[in-house]
């Protein structure tokens, strides 16, 4: 058995900006603070990392209830522009889910930066969410490297399925990606469809490196051979 997890943002779709614009909105709707996060580079991190870099950068408070109402009012405004910004879904990935999904050896996950309500709203506009069993989220934890664990407890809750480390593969499109499958001796695929190219990748512990996964046959045989 592989569970196979997957990033969401630069590696299953491209939400045409509507992460960001969202997270802007709330941060001036909750805060009254006009572009909020220029400053912040977020490839990689927790919605929850993100959030409190903000709160820290703008002298705010992050007691008091302000996260939890700053993320309702994120989700409030995501469900709306998800659908107004054009996105679109990474090359590829439509095809290896519809594959991966129908396979007895095979659990398909998340483990992705975005808290739980967003990474929905987002796979389902684009007809995503239906493949994905278990996965761990950005409110699980603001740090990323503790995410793997935390993915695979869910799906011996959910499913129970006992699936050890190393049957696990992190597929993503920023080093943090590859970084967070490492200390646990998981299998790591990087793919150059979000911020960082493929040289930039393959200097990363990834043990495969894609450019996209539109070659298909490739991106199986990998899963499928992999040491």
């Amino acid at each position: 058995m592989q569970y196979i997890l997957f990033d969401i943002d630069g590696t299953l779709i491209d939400s045409g900006g509507a992460g960001m614009l969202s997270l802007n909105l709330a941060f001036k709707e909750f805060f009254s603070v006009d572009d909020a996060f220029r400053a912040i580079r977020m490839a990689g991190k927790t919605d929850l990392q993100i959030v409190n870099e903000a709160l820290r950068m703008h002298n705010i408070d992050s007691s008091n209830g302000n996260v939890p109402g700053f993320f309702a009012s994120y989700v409030r405004h995501l469900e709306i522009t998800i659908h107004d910004r054009k996105g679109h879904i990474k090359p590829g990935i439509r095809q290896a889910l519809e594959l991966l999904h129908v396979r007895d050896d095979i659990v398909l996950g998340l483990l992705t930066g975005n808290i739980e309500t967003g990474a929905m709203i987002k796979l389902e506009a684009f007809g995503l969410a239906e493949f994905f069993e278990a996965g761990a989220f950005g409110e699980n934890d603001p740090d990323r490297n503790k995410l793997l664990p935390i993915a695979v407890e869910k799906l011996r809750e959910k499913k129970g399925i006992e699936i050890d480390y190393s049957q696990c593969i992190v597929i993503g499109d920023t080093p943090r990606d590859v970084e967070c499958s490492k200390p646990y001796g998981a299998y790591a695929i990087a793919v150059a469809t979000g911020p960082y190219s493929y040289d930039e990748l393959s200097g990363t512990a990834a043990d495969a490196v894609f450019h996209d996964l539109s070659d298909t046959d490739n991106f199986l045989h990998i899963l499928n051979h992999r040491q």
